[in-house]
C-alpha cells in the first residue's frame, strides 16, 4: 500500500481556507483550489471545531526576544545570573530557570531559546465547543 506524503500548508493556506471557510464555501470548492481531498483540509477546520482559531501572542510577563538576547550577551561577558536579572528588571529565578530550560550557562543561545519557548507554548488545546459533545 502506497502511503501520500504528509501534507504541510503554509500560514498563508491556511489562513486562506479559513476565509472561505468563514464565508460559507464547501470544502469541495476549497479543496479544488489546493488540488487535494477533502479530508486533508477538514483535518484542519474540524481541529478547532469550525472555528478560526486565534492568532498567536506571548504573554506579556513572558521573556521577549530581545531580553533572551541580552541574556546571551551577559553570559558571553560572563555576568552572574544575579546582574543579568538586575539589568533586566527581572527576577533571578526567571533568569536562571530561562538558561537551565534551555542548556545552561554553557550552551545558552538566544535563537533556539526562543524558538523552544514557542514550541512548548504549543498544547494540545481544544476550542471549547470542540469539547462539548452534546453540541456537535
Amino acid at each position: 500500500m502506497k502511503y501520500r506524503k504528509q501534507i504541510r500548508y503554509s500560514e498563508e493556506q491556511k489562513s486562506q481556507m479559513w476565509d472561505r471557510w468563514q464565508k460559507g464555501e464547501s470544502l469541495h470548492s476549497i479543496t479544488r483550489l489546493f488540488d487535494r481531498g477533502h479530508s486533508s483540509i477538514s483535518r484542519i477546520i474540524s481541529i478547532t471545531g469550525g472555528i478560526r482559531p486565534p492568532k498567536r501572542r506571548r504573554s506579556r510577563l513572558a521573556l521577549s526576544l530581545s531580553e533572551r538576547e541580552d541574556i546571551s550577551r551577559s553570559i558571553a561577558t560572563g555576568s552572574s545570573m544575579r546582574m543579568i536579572a538586575t539589568q533586566l528588571g527581572r527576577s533571578p529565578s526567571t533568569i536562571s530557570r530561562e538558561i537551565n530550560r534551555n542548556g545552561g550557562y554553557d550552551r545558552y543561545r538566544a535563537a533556539e531559546a526562543e524558538q523552544a519557548a514557542w514550541n512548548r507554548a504549543l498544547r494540545p488545546r481544544l476550542c471549547k465547543l470542540a469539547g462539548k459533545k452534546r453540541l456537535t
